[in-house]
């Protein structure tokens, strides 16, 4: 008698911990990013903060390939009486008192993150949602990746279509072929527009997913593309699979979490957000399908070696 629906989690994208991996997308990229920290990976996280669409990921990878410095003209004062200068491209925690500030801070980090970025091997993208806000003053009105607490009618809220996301995840992919991606979609629920428009928009990621999956099936033979919309282990243990140079793969983590878990003893206070026994399932779920097995104790020992140094003796 079965009791909950078992997601099965097939070896993918094998990393070792010599492979230099960088992890781009929401909250739930931020948290893989330093779980992979923690167990001895170098990882380049984040490096605009935190980022919830495909075209502020696809906007943040070009930056990333051309290391453009920002300028004068990026800096927007943020709304709400912050008193702080950022970017439509970075998260408000790259915030500071003075536009010179801001850029001093967020072209070292780009300098030092471009350099990082091209020497990743992987990359994992975590998908969020596909809504996008779009800023009306700016030309060709382009998507922010952070509103910065500016007022709502100076965007428009705009829900990308399957194609459009395709598209942008296709542009990265295919524009990187030394790298293997690795794309998964946010368990985090996006409820600010409702549980229907959240549905609709993972279910446009999902859709989004499955069409790169399907093209990449076209072009495995020769092409260095590896390709799954499963999760399946074997009881002799996973299998490294690794292809030349490239490749795409899919990783379940919000099946996980919505099919397998299905329980809001699964979910924080919020009952947004994952709980820490949920994200902890996914990533040991995650170390099985997308790690070396060989490396599998180092990763537990670095572990273990993070909590305590995290750790605050009582005095």
């Amino acid at each position: 008698m079965k009791l909950f629906t078992d997601i099965r989690c097939e070896t993918v994208a094998a990393m070792t911990l010599s492979d230099p991996v960088c992890v781009l997308g929401s909250c739930f990229a931020d948290e893989t990013g330093e779980r992979l920290k923690d167990a001895g990976f170098d990882v380049l996280r984040n490096p605009f903060g935190t980022l919830y669409n495909p075209a502020s990921i696809a906007a943040a990878v070009a930056r990333l390939d051309s290391a453009e410095p920002f300028t004068p003209e990026d800096c927007v004062e943020m709304g709400a009486g912050a008193g702080r200068i950022c970017s439509f491209s970075h998260h408000s925690s790259f915030a500071r008192p003075t536009a010179e500030e801001f850029l001093a801070h967020a072209n070292e980090r780009l300098e030092e993150d471009a350099a990082r970025w091209h020497a990743c091997t992987h990359v994992i993208l975590t998908l969020g949602t596909a809504w996008v806000w779009r800023a009306l003053a700016l030309p060709g009105r382009p998507v922010v990746a952070n509103c910065l607490k500016r007022p709502a009618r100076e965007f428009a809220h705009e829900l990308l279509s399957v194609e459009a996301c395709a598209s942008l995840l296709r542009g990265i992919i295919g524009a990187h072929p030394d790298k293997r991606f690795l794309l998964t979609v946010s368990p985090i629920r996006h409820l600010g527009e409702g549980a229907h428009a959240n549905t609709i928009s993972k279910s446009t990621l999902h859709l989004a997913v499955q069409q790169l999956i399907d093209s990449a099936a076209g072009r495995t033979n020769g092409a260095g593309i590896g390709f799954s919309s499963n999760c399946t282990k074997n009881n002799s243990g996973p299998s490294v699979r690794k292809t030349p140079s490239g490749g795409v793969w899919y990783f379940p983590a919000d099946e996980i979490v919505m099919d397998e878990l299905r329980d809001y003893r699964f979910y924080a206070e919020d009952l947004v957000h994952p709980s820490p026994t949920a994200v902890r399932i996914v990533w040991e779920r995650f170390l099985d399908a997308c790690t070396d097995p060989a490396d599998r104790e180092r990763i537990l020992e670095n572990e273990r070696a993070a909590r305590a140094a995290a750790h605050r003796p009582l005095r």
